[in-house]
Parts: C-alpha cells; structure tokens; sequence
C-alpha cells in the first residue's frame, strides 16, 4: 500500500471570505469545488490544500508551505494586499514568516527548507 497524495485541511467560518483570502495566498482561483462547502487548491504534484467550512474547528489550524524564495514569495503575497508576519531566523538556516487567514488559522512560509537536516 502506497499513500499516494497529501490532502492538508484548514477549517474555516466563512467559505467565500475564504476563497478570496486563500485566493490571495496561492494567487489563484481554486483548481476544485467539489461541494459548497469545500474548495481546494493543488499546490504541488501530490499535495494538496483544501479549505472547509466547519465553524466549529475554524482558527485552530498549522499550515506549513516550504517556498523556493521566501523573499519573492513575502513581495508577491504582499503586492497581492496580504501581510505576512516578519521573517524569523530559527535553526540549520530555516526561516519563517506566518500569516494569519481571517480565521486566526496560522499558515508558515518556510525559506531554505531541506528534506534532511
């Protein structure tokens, strides 16, 4: 048995704030709709985000997406009208910069990140 995609769930309040919200962080509509209450982006060739409505979970989640050029990525979230959070040196090199959704779900870009330490 193969896991073959990675499928990350953010819970959210309102969906069509939302879709704009997560519409300004991948700079894009969302690739699937599959039901009024979740929308999805395919974010890389196996991963996946999907958004929901559940009112109930919404605020308690940690998206961590691993980015090419944080610097780059930091300038077009930020031509787009989000704010991300200032870039924090942690450990080996990493940085992250967190944004916040409407929500309070907290989403980290990471820059320099290694499949090993």
């Amino acid at each position: 048995m193969a896991i073959e995609f990675v499928l990350a769930v953010v819970p959210v309040s309102d969906i069509g704030r939302a879709r704009e919200w997560y519409g300004q962080l991948f700079g894009r509509e969302p690739d699937n709709n599959p039901m009024e209450s979740l929308i999805e982006w395919h974010i890389t060739d196996n991963g996946w985000v999907q958004v929901t409505h559940q009112s109930e979970r919404a605020g308690n989640a940690y998206l961590n997406l691993a980015v090419s050029d944080l610097d780059q990525h930091i300038a077009e979230l930020t031509e787009r009208g989000l704010k991300p959070g200032a870039v924090q040196p942690v450990n080996k090199g990493v940085l992250l910069s967190p944004i916040d959704d409407p929500d309070g779900n907290t989403i980290t870009l990471i820059g320099n990140f290694r499949v090993k330490y």
